[in-house]
């Protein structure tokens, strides 16, 4: 492994890591069982946008923290809207509260991950 070219597979593996931490910590945190279905609901229609994102971001190209925090910006949002959507959800107060809570600790999730990925020598 190169250390001007990270490989994309484990920063991909390591943000994946990131972002199941966080739907499991969700999940428990709302008192809700840690299960499959569970994770798949809070997950996937976070993780379809972003890895619709990533190619055009070059989040796994040309890794960078820009391009992190890029697709992070837009894949979350978008992410949790379909997610509203798909479960039939409201777009009140408690959304936009919920969207910001989801937000931050996301954020705060994949910021660990890419530092391990630093430590690793992955990145």
């Amino acid at each position: 492994m190169s250390k001007s070219r990270p490989a994309a597979l484990p920063l991909f593996l390591l943000d994946l890591l990131a972002l199941l931490l966080f739907a499991g910590v969700g999940l428990l945190s709302h008192g809700l069982p840690l299960t499959l279905g569970g994770l798949a609901r809070n997950l996937l229609p976070v993780l379809f946008v972003w890895l619709l994102l990533a190619p055009f971001l070059g989040t796994y190209r040309q890794p960078s923290w820009g391009n992190l925090l890029l697709t992070w910006a837009i894949a979350f949002p978008a992410g949790l809207w379909l997610r509203q959507m798909v479960l039939g959800g409201e777009f009140g107060v408690g959304f936009f509260v919920f969207l910001g809570v989801a937000m931050a600790f996301s954020l705060l999730f994949l910021l660990l991950s890419r530092g391990l990925a630093r430590l690793l020598g992955v990145w």
